[in-house]
């Protein structure tokens, strides 16, 4: 009986570094596109996939759909060629609206295989979006939509971050608005946060404050689950049916096995990543930057942690009951709520979810 995996191809390749990314994305690097592709086609035939089915593949970034659809076509076969891919598969594209507005091209990834498309969004204001680094305009967000659509496509999420230079909340929401208009099955909305060794970190203080960031999230909570999109992770929203299965496995710690340089992989018991490092992995002189096989204390840690980043929360029954009290408490604060034999965090107990998981993490090790 074969056991489902998660692929992911990581391409580091991208056309300018926006100023707040510490992902491993190179700009100006297209030449070396064919020779990425050659080896990450070696890297997928060399990996032992028995007893595995992939059902689902995501083409992470940088920028995929940068390369384009002939590369991005023959990655795909190389991964079907390497892994049996499952009939319903969900196979995702990262795309930044400036290269996913050619109806041709994106026709051409829906006959691939191809089947859904996250945008890069960002923003509505281009204003915003300038000040920022994206290279794309709002309105080329609108034709990237309508192109992707007349290609087939019926599984669309578009990425939103709040908390940009400058922005308050009347902003956010006409984001919000904009994003809600164009009919996505899935948004993801994400917290802006000043990374060291960034170009936004130096001027860090253009950003909104937590407390503005806090009414920033609870306005995109409730502002979108009052028009159909329920959120089932801190950070995502979706139409009925049509979460990312790709990244629950992340959250369910699923089996997951990445490709390219700084790809991430949780594959037949071992956690494991390769080295950032493009120029070497072009030489197929693939170094990985860690390496461990999680001890079952750790997997329970991770779990425990990962649970308490979705919507469903804990199931009570799995978890010790020492950890009532605590969560009582934090019922008691608005912070947490018990539905249904689960424990799950509310809105307002998401904005504080460190502390929250940190407590029980705490009193798990007491165990």
């Amino acid at each position: 009986m074969t056991k489902p995996l998660g692929v992911y191809i990581h391409v580091p390749f991208c056309k300018q570094k926006c100023v707040y990314c510490d992902f491993y994305s190179l700009p100006h690097r297209e030449e070396e596109m064919d020779a990425y592709v050659s080896s990450l086609r070696a890297q997928l035939a060399e990996t032992d996939f028995s007893d595995y089915e992939a059902d689902t593949v995501y083409f992470g970034g940088g920028t995929p759909s940068f390369l384009g659809p002939r590369r991005l076509t023959a990655l795909l076969e190389a991964v079907s060629a390497a892994c049996p891919i499952a009939p319903e598969a969900e196979i995702t594209l990262e795309a930044n609206p400036d290269s996913a507005a050619d109806r041709s091209d994106l026709s051409a990834l829906r006959r691939a295989g191809f089947n859904r498309i996250s945008l890069g969004m960002q923003s509505a204001d281009d204003e915003e979006l300038r000040a920022i680094g994206r290279v794309h305009t709002m309105a080329q967000v609108r034709a990237a939509v309508e192109a992707a659509r007349k290609a087939g496509f019926d599984n669309l999420s578009l990425d939103l971050i709040y908390g940009l230079p400058g922005q308050d909340l009347s902003r956010w929401r006409k984001n919000l608005s904009a994003a809600a208009e164009l009919e996505p099955e899935h948004l993801s909305c994400y917290g802006l946060k000043a990374e060291p060794g960034t170009p936004l970190y130096a001027r860090r203080e253009t950003l909104p404050g937590d407390e503005a960031q806090a009414d920033m999230y609870l306005e995109t909570v409730d502002f979108l689950e009052s028009r159909g999109w329920r959120q089932y992770e801190i950070s995502n929203f979706a139409k009925p049916g049509r979460e990312s299965r790709h990244n629950l496995k992340y959250w369910t710690l699923g089996e997951y096995v990445g490709f390219g340089p700084g790809a991430h992989s949780d594959f037949r018991g071992v956690r494991y990543a390769w080295a950032r490092d493009l120029d070497a992995f072009l030489r197929r002189d693939r170094v990985l930057s860690e390496a461990q096989r999680m001890a079952p204390r750790d997997r329970e840690a991770e779990r425990l942690m990962l649970s308490l980043r979705l919507a469903r929360g804990l199931d009570m029954a799995e978890w010790k009951r020492s950890f009532t009290p605590f969560l009582e408490r934090c019922e008691a604060a608005g912070y947490a709520l018990r539905e249904a034999g689960r424990w799950r965090l509310t809105p307002r107990g998401f904005l504080v979810s460190n502390r929250i998981i940190g407590e029980l993490l705490d009193l798990l090790q007491e165990e």
